[in-house]
């Protein structure tokens, strides 16, 4: 079917040419008829029938320009937001090409005022109005500074209904109209009204204010990770209760750490001496032996580059010392192979007990038969003993049968697995 003026035609389409109209721009005529030879639409101007191939530009946000986004998710000191619409842009309401889609929002870009993490003044699904402030090497954009930057719309993450701004409670600046939820938005003059700016509401956001007390228990601080902050996870609203089996988790982790609502965990100390100048100190982690532990001043030096060649190469050897006697205490397990099927482990305990305390000894069994497959492990208390008995019993004779003693070690491939996992 042939286009007529108006229709939208690529190269090769048949085209009309009504009588007393000629072939314009972006059309060819031969034997076949009339056929557009561009991509465009058809128009008719001055006795001639041309394809307008001309398109609108590219809907791509630029340095200063206001979008209308909706919070996509939620890191700990970031929101990514997905643009939806590019204001005071002609064609601003077209898609965004791809690679131009997302924006963050670093957490310091909310509003004028310390917030923890990026869950404590934005949720997933709210939509908000920002402008862009970089594109490269990755879009971000700021809603701070400007009146009418900040949430526009946001739903009660208890219950889901629409919220409304709020100054009963100081720091929970919207409230639900159904449930008990409370929270914090940096909003923007327009929150409740769409794109329409409405009256000033920017002294809910408090800018510059220290947080009440009740507001601080209930900030951020671990990163917005599930349980630990209900103002930070965007999946639960602030009477939330934490289930009983995180809370006996917690209750392990802390030694009976505060739970309920609002609370957050204790950390655990761990009592420990610095590596590199030896002064007491605390860890929120189990030290391993061998591993450098360092008070907050020698952090800083080691950071900065001042700690002396002479304080690490004695750190060097405090952790040699250290790791040296981990692996005493740790003991060694040592396999035997070459073994009789006749031997026993009543034998093996027997023999390597010569040498020293043993922890284990186990021969390796067909799980169908029963039947030993000629190889054990003898697990010894003390690294040194065990490496005594490598030297006395490799090569040695059980049942008549030459056995080969070494120390076991992990294969390359599980240790990779290991620390993957």
């Amino acid at each position: 079917m042939a286009a007529e003026i108006g229709d939208f035609v690529t190269p090769g389409s048949s085209v009309v040419i009504p009588d007393g109209s000629e072939a314009g721009d972006g059309i060819h005529t031969d034997s076949s008829g009339p056929v557009a030879v561009v991509t465009g639409t058809l128009v008719h101007s001055d006795g001639a029938i041309s394809v307008d191939s001309s398109r609108p530009p590219v809907n791509s946000p630029q340095i200063g320009d206001i979008i209308i986004a909706v919070v996509n998710r939620i890191n700990p000191k970031t929101a990514e937001v997905r643009v939806l619409h590019i204001e005071d842009k002609e064609g601003g309401h077209r898609d965004v090409p791809a690679e131009e889609l997302f924006a963050d929002i670093y957490v310091t870009n909310f509003v004028d005022r310390f917030l923890p993490s990026a869950g404590d003044a934005m949720r997933k699904r709210d939509i908000i109005r920002a402008r862009i402030t970089e594109l490269d090497p990755m879009m971000k954009a700021t809603t701070r500074g400007e009146s009418e930057l900040g949430v526009l719309h946001a739903i009660c993450p208890v219950c889901g209904i629409d919220l409304e701004a709020s100054d009963k409670t100081p720091d929970f600046n919207v409230t639900c109209s159904r449930c008990d939820y409370k929270g914090y938005r940096v909003l923007s003059n327009g929150f409740g009204h769409g794109h329409v700016i409405g009256e000033d509401i920017q002294s809910l956001n408090r800018p510059g204010d220290r947080w009440s007390a009740e507001a601080e228990a209930m900030l951020g601080h671990d990163g917005a990770r599930p349980y630990l902050s209900p103002v930070a996870d965007h999946r639960r609203g602030m009477s939330h209760e934490i289930p009983e089996s995180i809370r006996r988790q917690r209750a392990a982790k802390a030694g009976g750490g505060r739970g309920g609502r609002g609370g957050r965990p204790r950390k655990e100390m761990h009592p420990t001496t610095c590596t590199l100048c030896g002064v007491k100190t605390e860890v929120p982690f189990k030290p391993t032996p061998g591993k450098p532990i360092r008070c907050r001043d020698c952090m800083d030096k080691v950071k900065e580059g001042t700690a002396t060649k002479e304080d690490l190469s004695k750190e060097r050897e405090v952790l040699v010392a250290a790791r040296s006697k981990a692996e005493e205490s740790m003991g060694a397990k040592l396999f035997v192979g070459g073994l009789s099927y006749d031997a026993t482990e009543d034998e093996l305990r027997k023999i390597f007990s010569a040498h020293g305390e043993l922890n284990d000894v186990h021969i390796a069994k067909d799980k169908e038969t029963g039947r030993s497959k000629g190889f054990a492990f003898v697990t010894f208390s003390s690294k040194k003993e065990a490496l005594s008995a490598v030297k006395e019993l490799n090569d040695t004779e059980i049942h008549s049968r030459k056995i080969t003693v070494q120390e076991s070690k992990p294969k390359e491939g599980h240790r990779r697995r290991s620390r993957r996992n």
